[in-house]
Order: structure tokens, then C-alpha cells, then sequence
């Protein structure tokens, strides 16, 4: 751990302790001993855990050891295949924790989607449903729809991904395709008391786009789901666009009796983990800015505006006096122009924000997912310097050239400036750090 007093004089260090910092402050660990409901009383009811999402293995460790021993307890909760917290891999405890692929849903995930419902099948008003949600369950927790194959969702979600639409918009999609989502698990567990614990990873913290909203009741309708669709150009199997068009896929409203009387928790947010860096850079005498935790648009163009803030500060002391750091979250998106590229979201953004400040002396940034992955690949983002285009050039390499073809990936990786914890198992999205000096 860094001293809390002494900040890191290379601003690599820097940043990436930031970065550490904010990530603990959204562990399961440390949030979910202060909001756990109280198990039922003995002899009535039983309390059976179900969840999904990137942070589910470390959300199912953290009850596990925090739930009375003399209390019964089960459950089964996906998450993404590596990211069961060790100790728990070990030594399982009372909580089955199965792994699945994310961003597209394979066998695994659907197979452990019909477990779950199966688990429902039985509750009572005594019982207690503990449903442990993050991001990532969208595609972990796969069941498709009446009619439709896991296939026919793999291409769906395929091309969601690919088409640039924001992250509520795909999940407005996905749940509607969904027999587990949009409210539909919650539905099953009546008449059980259901409790969900979401640590959020979407901007503005909305539990109906967490995970889909599997346990919530959902707002948006079929007819939603075909705009979407249609403005993003995202082609329909006949079942799917049959049961959007006919209603048939519409899932249980506000309101809805099966789901009265749940309750909803929120135990790690983007803001917490913005506020945490913030609080540290101040211990280290640095001014601290948060811009926003819900900065959502094309990555590459995110960076370019980070960009010139973080020049105005450099040059002019405007808006804020030098030395600073600015913070900021949320979940930008890429649309996939090219093949062959490997990358995500944050070395995208870095890409953007490095062709913008044209080698601006004084600006160093950092853009990671607080998952520990950026994309599909092994770095959870990257860092940038003064001299990155310089560096670059020197070794033969076009940073315009990587960010058409949305290869950062192989940029950062040339240059040794990737970000790579390994799952963190947690996800609050997005973390972004400029430091101007």
C-alpha cells in the first residue's frame, strides 16, 4: 500500500494508485457487511442465493464469510471464467460459484441460467432470495426467449457490441430477448422476500440496465427494443422480431404483484470509487477534479475532449491550477470500423487523448475498466506520457495507424504501458485519471 501522505514521485506510480485505490474502494469485501438483510428467523424459511455478473464471485465470498454459520445458506451465481477470487476457488464455501464467458454468452452461462430458475422452483413467503448482481450478468446470465436459440442471442450481442449504441440501449435488447432478464427472475421467486445487492458499472447507477434487471421491474417495452434495433441496424431473427412486434416478449412493468414488497440495494457505485482517488490525491496535497461518473459517448472522441481540458489546465491554469488530476467514469463505447484490431474501451480513449495532446508537456493519463480487463484481452487499460507519440515513432509506429484499425492493445503492448492487474473482481466501469504537472 502507498503511504497516505507521501504521493508517488513517478507519476506512472501515481496514477496507477489511484486506479488501486479506487478498485478496493468497490470490493465486495468492504461494502457488503453494512447491508446485508437479516437471515429468517430459525426454523422459518431458508435464504437462497442467486446472482450474476464480473464481481459475483467476490460478492459470493463476501456473504458466505459475513452470513451466520448457524444460518442456512445456498445458492448458486455466474461470473466470468477466471474471476473467482482465489481463496474461494480453493476452498468453496456454502455459495456454488460457476463460471461463463462474457461479452458473448456461450453454453456455460445458459446452462447455469436454467440452474438458477430451476433453484426457484418451491420458495415460500418465508424464504429469502439474496440476489447478488453486477456487470457483466447481462451476457452471463443467458437464456434466450421463447423461439430463439443461444446462437440466434450470440449474434445479437455480437452485433450490439459492434454497432457503437450506448449501454442502456443494449440492455433494452438483451431483455427483452432474455427468459431470466428484465425482471423475469424476480418474478420466479415469488412469494419469497427477494433483496438485491447491485454493485453498478453503468452511468447513473439505473438497477433495470445493471445486469439487464434481472430481479427489478422494467420500463422500457418490445417496441423500445425494435427502435433500438432499427436505429442501430442490428438484423432480427424471425422469432425475435415476432415476439417484439406481437408483445409477446414483454417483460413484468412497474407495479407488477410478484415483485411488490422487493427491496434494492446499491453497494458500490462509479462515483464511490471517483470519490475514493479523489480523497487519496488530496492526502498527497494534489488538487483533485471529478468530471463526471457518467461520461458515455465514442471513445476515441471522449479522449480528444479529456484532451483538451487537460491542455487548457497545462497551458493556461484553466479551469483548474496545475498540479491537478482529473477524474472522471462512466462507459464509452467503440464502434468497430475494422478487423483485426485488439483493444477496448480505455486504450481506445488513451489512443484519442494522445493524438489530441500532441506530446502537451506535463499531461500523463490513465484509462482502465475497474474489471481488470479492457475488452477480451489481459490488461484491464493503459498509460500514457508526454512522450508517448514520440516513443512510438521511434519504434516504427503510427498511433493514428493502431487507432483505425482499434488495435491499442498492440500499441501499449509495444511500448510497455499496459495496465494489467488481472481480474480485480469487481466493476464499477470505466476509470479515467489525467495528472497535469
Amino acid at each position: 500500500m502507498t503511504d497516505p501522505v507521501t504521493a508517488p514521485a513517478d507519476p506512472r506510480h501515481l496514477l496507477r494508485a489511484l486506479y488501486d485505490t479506487a478498485v478496493q474502494r468497490a470490493l465486495p469485501a468492504h461494502t457488503l457487511g453494512a447491508v446485508l438483510p437479516e437471515p429468517p428467523p430459525p426454523g422459518r424459511g431458508r435464504t437462497l442465493v442467486l446472482g450474476a455478473g464480473k464481481a459475483g464471485g467476490a460478492m459470493a465470498a463476501a456473504v458466505d464469510a459475513l452470513w451466520p454459520a448457524a444460518s442456512p445458506l445456498s445458492g448458486l451465481v455466474i461470473t466470468r471464467y477466471g474471476h473467482v477470487p482465489p481463496a474461494y476457488r480453493a476452498a468453496p464455501g456454502r455459495i456454488e460459484v460457476v463460471e461463463a464467458a462474457h461479452p458473448v454468452p456461450d453454453a456455460a452461462g445458459q446452462a447455469a441460467a436454467q440452474r438458477i430458475m430451476a433453484l426457484t422452483q418451491g420458495l415460500t413467503a418465508d424464504d429469502l432470495v439474496l440476489c447478488l448482481i453486477s456487470g457483466g450478468g447481462s451476457a452471463l446470465l443467458s437464456l434466450p426467449a421463447d423461439g430463439l436459440t443461444l446462437d440466434d442471442k450470440r449474434q445479437i450481442n455480437q452485433a450490439l457490441l459492434r454497432s457503437g449504441a450506448a449501454i442502456d440501449e443494449m440492455n433494452t435488447v438483451r431483455k427483452h430477448l432474455s427468459a431470466i432478464k428484465g425482471g423475469r427472475l424476480a418474478a420466479r421467486c415469488a412469494p419469497a422476500r427477494v433483496v438485491t445487492l447491485l454493485i453498478s458499472d453503468v452511468p447513473g447507477d439505473d438497477p433495470q440496465v445493471i445486469a439487464s434487471g434481472p430481479t427489478v421491474p422494467d420500463s422500457s417495452t418490445c417496441a423500445d427494443a425494435l427502435a433500438i434495433c432499427r436505429r442501430w441496424g442490428i438484423a432480427l431473427p424471425p422469432a425475435a422480431q415476432a415476439g417484439l412486434e406481437s408483445g409477446a416478449f414483454e417483460t413484468p412493468k412497474p407495479g407488477d404483484p410478484r415483485l411488490a414488497g422487493h427491496a434494492v440495494q446499491m453497494v458500490a457505485t462509479p462515483q464511490d470509487s471517483l470519490e475514493a482517488a479523489a480523497a487519496q490525491a488530496r492526502r498527497w496535497g494534489l488538487q483533485a477534479h471529478i468530471l463526471s461518473d457518467e461520461i458515455e459517448g465514442e471513445s476515441r472522441e471522449v479522449g480528444k475532449v479529456h484532451a483538451a481540458l487537460a491542455r487548457a489546465v497545462a497551458r493556461r491554469g484553466q479551469p483548474f491550477e496545475r498540479p491537478c488530476v482529473l477524474l472522471s467514469g462512466g462507459e464509452t463505447t467503440v464502434t468497430i470500423k475494422a478487423s483485426g484490431g485488439r483493444g477496448g474501451r480505455a486504450t481506445e480513449f488513451l489512443m484519442g487523448c494522445t493524438l489530441a495532446l500532441q506530446g502537451q508537456a506535463g499531461v500523463y493519463g490513465l484509462a482502465a475498466d475497474t474489471d481488470g480487463i479492457d475488452g477480451i484481452e489481459d490488461n484491464a487499460g493503459a498509460i500514457i506520457t508526454p512522450d508517448t507519440l514520440q516513443r512510438a515513432a521511434a519504434k516504427g509506429l503510427s498511433v493514428q495507424a493502431h487507432l483505425d484499425r482499434h488495435d491499442g492493445y498492440g500499441l501499449f503492448a509495444a511500448l510497455g504501458d499496459l495496465v494489467s492487474p488481472g481480474p480485480t473482481f469487481t466493476n464499477v466501469n470505466d476509470f479515467r485519471a489525467l495528472l497535469i504537472v
